[in-house]
């Protein structure tokens, strides 16, 4: 048995995280494995498109340091918005440091992230300290961690040894990671949840390296289980719409897998 042909229902029975099962859910529930990439500048505009393409996605995903205006009250009204159209706040913030290093980075400073972020990410490269450093803070407030085993801009370094050695390390955290940023599944586990960036109606790359793969290749070829799409909603016309699209893409790729 295979996270390709189970449900995420039955995939939230393997799961050692409460947070992990709480997505699974959440994905059968609103019928949607979309995840937003919202990088603005503006707090004004990151809670309006929130609050607008909300109804579609199950993440939302920040970059709360590049806001010019963050205040706390961003990060209280995100997770209202959150309360009130059900998803889940990952903060991209791809922690790389030192485990007691990235402890302070994740409690504290002006952002405080594991107040309010359900997720976050970290790069597996300095070892399983940094995700026992950020495990001590999130695991007694039911947080997540994916770690980033493969990343979808051309020319990066993670081979398929460095992805083998990050899928290790999450073994020995499997309460606390919950997946894997990557463009491949790594691990026929039905408990790990892979999230996969640059997913794009209509392949291609931009100007900066990003390369893009279709939803219906991302979940049925790859094994992605959550699809996270920024600039080609965000860019559109009508992002509503568009956020539309790409749901009902990924949902109709997720159902295709598994046969239902």
């Amino acid at each position: 048995m295979t996270n390709l042909t189970i449900s995420y229902k039955e995939r939230a029975d393997y799961c050692l995280s409460n947070l992990a099962r709480r997505l699974f859910k959440l994905l059968d529930d609103k019928k949607t494995n979309l995840a937003l990439s919202i990088d603005v500048t503006s707090s004004d505009q990151l809670l309006t498109l929130a609050q607008q393409l909300g109804p579609e996605i199950c993440v939302l995903k920040t970059h709360i340091d590049i806001l010019d205006d963050y205040t706390k009250e961003t990060s209280h009204e995100l997770q209202k918005l959150a309360r009130e159209h059900h998803f889940i706040l990952f903060e991209d913030r791809k922690f790389a440091d030192i485990g007691h290093t990235v402890k302070h980075q994740y409690q504290g400073g002006i952002y405080h992230i594991a107040e309010w972020a359900d997720i976050i990410n970290a790069h597996s490269l300095p070892g399983p300290f940094l995700i026992q450093g950020l495990a001590e803070i999130g695991r007694k407030k039911n947080r997540g961690l994916l770690l980033i085993a493969e990343m979808s801009s051309q020319g990066h370094l993670m081979t398929e040894d460095y992805m083998k050695n990050t899928l290790q390390m999450a073994e020995q955290f499997a309460d606390f990671v919950i997946g894997f940023i990557t463009q491949h599944a790594l691990s026929p586990d039905p408990h790990w949840i892979n999230f996969t960036p640059g997913v794009k109606i209509g392949d291609g790359e931009d100007a900066l390296g990003q390369q893009y793969v279709s939803p219906e290749e991302a979940i049925c070829d790859r094994g992605s289980d959550v699809i996270i799409v920024g600039r080609g909603i965000l860019t559109a016309k009508d992002p509503l719409a568009e956020a539309m699209k790409y749901r009902k893409a990924g949902y109709d790729a997720y159902l295709k897998r598994t046969g239902r």
